[in-house]
Order: structure tokens, then C-alpha cells, then sequence
């Protein structure tokens, strides 16, 4: 089993190497992690994007929304016939809740392997040890000590850098600002 991940680990090198090597500091590669960033919220966007049917989905939220709306309504008009008769319905928005959450699951089918391969390979490079100075107004907005803190709890010791960030949180950043661009670039609707 090890010479097979070591294998899968070659292989990843020969991928992502070249975009280390272009990284302006290959000692603190941030802007390595976020290329993969970008990569890695391509393909979960481009899947989400051709696997879910957004028109659907969006359908399917518009719905709940509505009827989670009359409900509320009717609870506080005291409209006990509204209710009753809403609640009936109630399996109906269910099955709408499991098609919805069945087409979420879609894209992740597809992606979940290659994701966990490229943090398989985040994990064991040299960008492991990578860590990234923020500004101060970045790093409370980002909740960063909380972090730090939880992180001290589970694996000992504290943050010793101040302001900075580890390989992982500079991923999580970067992926969720590359995420939104994209799903905005490529025509995403709200929510989904």
C-alpha cells in the first residue's frame, strides 16, 4: 500500500511541481496553494454546473420558501384549517428536500476523488509547511485565533507566528473567494 501512494504521490509531483517551480517564494509557496485553489474550485464549480440542473433546484428552494412562508402565516393567524391542510402537504416538500439534497450529492460523486488526492499531495509536500502573514484586519475578520485556538486544543501548543496562517486556512480562503468568482462567471443563480 505504501509504494502505491507513493506512486499516486510521484505522479502528483510530476502535475504540480511545475506550478511550484513558478512560484515567485517555492520556500512559502502561497501563490502555489492558491493555483491548486483555483484549480480545485474549477472543477467543483464546472461539475456543479453541468451535474445539477440549477433551474430545478432553484424551483425546488423557491418552493420551501413559499411554503415554509404560509405556514409561518397561518401559525400566527391561529388559521388551524390552513395548518392542518399545510401540514399535509408536508411529505410533499420532503420529497423535494431528498431531490434536492440527491443533486447536491452529484458533483461531489465526481470530484471527491481527485479533491482528496490533491490534499493528499498538499499534505506530504513542501507546502505543508507554508505560512501565510496576514494583514491584522484580515486575520480577526477571519476569526484566525479562533482557529488557533481550537487547533491548540486537538494537536497542543499555540500559534508562535503572529498573524499567520497555515497551509490549510490560506486554502480554505483562497477557495472560497475563487468559488464565488467563478460561480458568478458562470452564470450561477443565488443559492445554487
Amino acid at each position: 500500500m505504501a509504494d502505491f501512494m507513493e506512486m499516486i504521490f510521484q505522479a502528483l509531483n510530476a502535475v504540480f511541481n511545475p506550478i511550484l517551480a513558478i512560484d515567485p517564494n517555492p520556500t512559502n509557496p502561497a501563490l502555489t496553494v492558491l493555483i491548486i485553489a483555483f484549480i480545485v474550485s474549477l472543477i467543483t464549480t464546472v461539475a456543479n454546473k453541468f451535474l445539477v440542473d440549477q433551474d430545478e433546484m432553484n424551483e425546488i428552494q423557491e418552493r420551501n420558501k413559499a411554503f415554509q412562508r404560509e405556514l409561518r402565516d397561518a401559525q400566527k393567524r391561529g388559521d388551524g384549517k390552513k395548518v392542518a391542510e399545510l401540514q399535509a402537504k408536508q411529505g410533499e416538500m420532503m420529497q423535494d428536500q431528498s431531490k434536492m439534497m440527491t443533486n447536491s450529492f452529484k458533483p461531489m460523486i465526481v470530484t471527491f476523488v481527485p479533491i482528496i488526492l490533491i490534499f493528499f499531495w498538499l499534505r506530504h509536500s513542501s507546502i505543508s509547511s507554508l505560512v501565510v502573514i496576514l494583514p491584522p484586519s484580515v486575520y480577526w475578520a477571519t476569526l484566525t485565533p479562533l482557529w488557533h485556538a481550537i487547533g491548540g486544543v486537538i494537536y497542543g501548543g499555540k500559534a508562535t507566528i503572529p498573524y499567520g496562517i497555515g497551509w490549510l486556512l490560506w486554502y480554505m480562503i483562497c477557495t472560497f473567494g475563487m468559488s464565488q468568482i467563478l460561480r458568478k462567471f458562470l452564470g450561477f443563480k443565488q443559492g445554487f
